[in-house]
């Protein structure tokens, strides 16, 4: 976990359980889905995971709350494609890239299409955990940032010298 997060933490914010936090895994490799299913399993995560992203779409409603963790390179609609419908939809949900292909550059062009974050294959288990914990995390913020109202204390003092 860096360094600001693990500041936040530690001055009160609390720390986030795991056990509300819904996973999608989309990877046309059933053995890859299986792996990061038990993993993350173990780390009190709801799993859902989908050999497609056709398959997805379909059980899944843009609504619905939870990230997703999607390959790039799939049979049918590609993690880009996919992505690119998730983005289109309106609809933020944080998505995590994962892939084997070892081309340089895809971390950038994940970002570029609003993935929160690129891990290569074979998935590193601590940084997919702090990826998915950084991401749930600051979500939680950006929501008690938008919650978060300050009174206005002009308007305040107004009231007091009437």
């Amino acid at each position: 976990m860096n360094m600001e997060l693990e500041k936040l933490y530690s001055k009160g914010c609390g720390e986030m359980s795991a056990d509300k936090k819904q996973i999608y895994i989309v990877d046309d490799d059933e053995s890859v889905c299986r792996a990061l299913k038990c993993l993350l399993m173990t780390f009190g995560f709801e799993v859902n995971t989908f050999l497609s992203a056709e398959e997805f779409f379909s059980a899944v409603p843009d609504s619905a709350q939870g990230s997703l963790i999607m390959d790039i390179h799939m049979k049918g609609l590609s993690g880009w494609d996919a992505l690119k419908r998730i983005t289109k939809s309106g609809f933020k949900r944080p998505v995590i890239i994962i892939s084997a292909d070892k081309n340089g550059g895809l971390r950038e062009q994940a970002i570029k299409f609003e993935a929160v974050g690129f891990l290569q294959k074979p998935v590193n288990d601590q940084e997919l955990i702090d990826l998915i914990n950084k991401t749930y995390y600051m979500k939680k913020m950006k929501e008690n940032r938008n919650s978060f109202s300050c009174p206005n204390k002009e308007n305040d003092l107004k009231s007091e010298v009437k």
